[in-house]
C-alpha cells in the first residue's frame, strides 16, 4: 500500500462472531483514513483446469472458468499474448460470469487458450486450459465426381499407369532426402496443427469479402463468422479459409477457399481467392487464374483428414480409407505444371527438342514432355510411393498412419505448393495421435515416383478421367 503524505501507525481491531473472535490490523492514518486489510488473503488464482471437448458445427457443453481469492468481483478474458491461441472460432467467453459457450462450433483441433482473471484491485492470474475440438470433415470424401482425376487410384497393379519420365518429373537431387513431414496434429504448440474447413449449410447468408492483392473469384460468400483460419486469427501466416457450402434450394454443392483471411468485424478480407461453384462436376479453374493454392488446385478435398481415417472405428482403432491424392509442398516448385493442376509459382525454365524455350508459366504436357528442364517438380504432379518400399516397421503399432500410408501407394501426393520439402498437409483434429503420425516420418521422398496420368485426361480444364 501506498500512502502519499500521511503517518501512519498499527493498531489492532478485534472482532467477534457467534462461533469465534479474531483480529485485524487497522492502520490508523494521521489524514483521519483507516482501512481494514485481511491478513494472510489467499492469492488470486483461477481454479478450474479443464474444460469438455466438442465437434465443430455442433453446440458447445459449456465451461465456466472460476477463481479465487484475491478480491471480488472478477473480470474474465481471453489474453492477447501471440504466443497463445484464441477460443475455438465460434466459442464466446462472459467477462463477468467465467462462462464459456457456443450455439456452433467452428474452429477444429487443439487450442490451449490462456485464460485470465482480474479481481476488483487489478491483480491479476492466469491459467493455460485446453479445448480439444473433433473435427467435422466426412463431407470432403464427396467433393468432385467419383471418376475425377481427384479420386483416382494411380497405383501400378490396379491402373498400370506408368512413370512419369519426364525431365520436368523427378524430384530434385537435394530434396530426395526430405521426410515425409505431417502438418497436421498437435505438434505445433498451443495452436491447432493444419488446414481447418467448415461446411455451412445452402441457405448461409453471403456477406462481404474484399480481395486486396491478387485474383478475386468472389466479392461475397457464404463464409461464417465463426469459419475456422488456418492457424487461427492470431497467425501471420498463410490462414486459408475453406467453406463448403452444402447443395440445396436450387444451389449446387460449392467450394470457397480464400488465402490469408481475416475476420474484421463483420466482412472479411483477404490477399485471394478461388470459386468452385459446382463441385459436383468436374470444372477446373481457368488456366493461369490461380487459386488459394500456388497450383491452381483446390486445397479443400486433398487434405488428410481425421473422419476419412477414421471411418466407422475409432481414433485408436480407424477403420477408414483415404481415396484421394494428398496435398504436399517442395522447396521451390518448377514454374510449369501439369494436369491436374492450372497454375504455379515456381522458378526454372524448360526447353522441347532442338533447344526451343517453352514459355514458363504455362502447362506441360505428360505425353509430349520438354526435352530439358534446368529444374524438376511441376505443380501437380503426382507421386506414388514406390512398389517396392516396404511398410515401416512403426506401421503395425501406427494404425492412422498405416491407413495414410495405403493412401500414399494407391493415390499418392500431389505436388500443392511451395513450403518444406515433404509437409504432407492435412486438417487440424483433436483426434489426431501425434506419437502414431511420427511414423510418417520414416518415409522420404526418395521412396515415390513420378505418375503420368495423360492416359486419363479427357481436357485440361476438366478433371474428368477416360477409365
Amino acid at each position: 500500500m501506498h500512502l502519499n503524505h500521511c503517518c501512519a501507525r498499527t493498531q489492532f481491531w478485534a472482532l467477534s462472531s457467534s462461533r469465534q473472535t479474531f483480529t485485524l490490523p487497522l492502520i490508523v492514518l494521521a489524514c483521519g483514513i483507516s482501512l481494514a486489510v485481511a491478513s494472510g488473503s489467499a492469492p488470486l488464482t483461477i481454479t478450474t483446469t479443464t474444460c469438455p471437448a466438442g465437434t465443430q458445427g455442433t453446440g458447445y457443453a459449456g465451461c465456466t472458468i472460476s477463481a479465487s481469492g484475491g478480491t471480488s468481483p472478477y473480470t474474465f478474458s481471453v489474453s492477447t499474448n501471440v504466443n497463445y491461441p484464441p477460443l475455438p472460432e465460434g466459442l464466446s467467453l462472459n467477462a463477468t460470469t467465467g462462462r464459456i459457450t457456443s450455439s456452433r462450433i467452428g474452429g477444429q483441433g487443439t487450442y490451449g487458450t490462456l485464460l485470465v482473471v482480474r479481481d476488483a484491485t487489478n491483480a491479476q492470474a492466469t491459467r493455460e486450459i485446453s479445448f480439444a475440438i473433433n473435427g467435422n470433415n466426412a463431407f470432403l470424401a464427396n467433393i468432385f465426381p467419383a471418376g475425377s482425376i481427384f479420386h483416382h487410384r494411380v497405383d501400378a497393379a490396379s491402373t498400370g499407369l506408368p512413370v512419369d519420365t519426364s525431365p520436368a518429373a523427378r524430384f530434385a537431387s537435394s530434396d530426395l532426402s526430405a521426410t515425409v513431414m505431417p502438418f497436421f496434429g498437435h505438434a505445433d504448440g498451443a495452436f491447432p496443427n493444419g488446414i481447418p474447413v467448415i461446411e455451412v449449410p445452402y441457405n448461409q447468408a453471403d456477406v462481404t469479402v474484399t480481395t486486396t492483392e491478387y485474383q478475386s473469384y468472389f466479392t461475397s460468400g457464404p463464409v461464417p463468422s465463426n469459419a475456422p483460419v488456418e492457424g487461427t486469427r492470431k497467425s501471420t501466416g498463410d490462414r486459408h479459409v475453406l467453406v463448403f457450402r452444402a447443395a440445396g434450394g436450387g444451389k449446387y454443392p460449392a467450394l470457397y477457399e480464400m488465402w490469408e483471411g481475416i475476420y474484421e468485424a463483420g466482412p472479411w478480407t483477404d490477399s485471394s481467392n478461388a470459386l468452385w461453384p459446382d463441385v459436383a462436376s468436374n470444372a477446373l479453374t481457368p488456366q493461369g487464374s490461380g487459386t488459394s493454392d500456388a497450383a491452381g488446385l483446390p486445397v479443400a478435398p486433398l487434405l488428410a483428414n481425421a473422419n476419412e481415417v477414421i471411418g466407422s472405428g475409432t481414433s485408436t482403432s480407424p477403420k477408414g480409407v483415404i481415396k484421394h491424392p494428398i496435398r504436399f509442398t517442395v522447396d521451390r516448385m518448377l514454374d510449369y505444371w501439369v494436369w491436374p493442376a492450372t497454375d504455379t509459382a515456381g522458378s526454372g525454365t524448360c526447353a522441347a527438342s532442338g533447344g526451343k524455350a517453352i514459355p514458363t508459366r504455362t502447362v506441360l504436357s505428360q505425353s509430349s514432355p520438354p526435352a530439358s528442364c534446368t529444374m524438376t517438380e511441376p505443380a501437380g504432379e503426382i507421386y506414388r510411393l514406390k512398389v517396392f518400399v516396404a511398410d515401416p516397421p512403426c506401421a503395425e503399432t501406427s494404425p492412422q498412419a498405416a491407413i495414410i500410408i495405403t493412401a500414399l501407394r494407391d493415390y499418392g501426393i500431389i505436388l500443392a505448393d511451395n513450403g518444406s520439402s515433404g509437409g504432407l498437409i492435412g486438417t487440424p483434429d483433436a483426434r489426431w495421435n501425434d506419437d502414431d503420425l511420427r511414423c510418417l516420418r520414416s518415409l522420404t521422398l526418395a521412396d515415390f515416383e513420378p505418375v503420368n496420368v495423360s492416359s486419363l485426361m479427357v481436357s485440361k480444364d476438366s478433371g474428368a478421367t477416360l477409365h
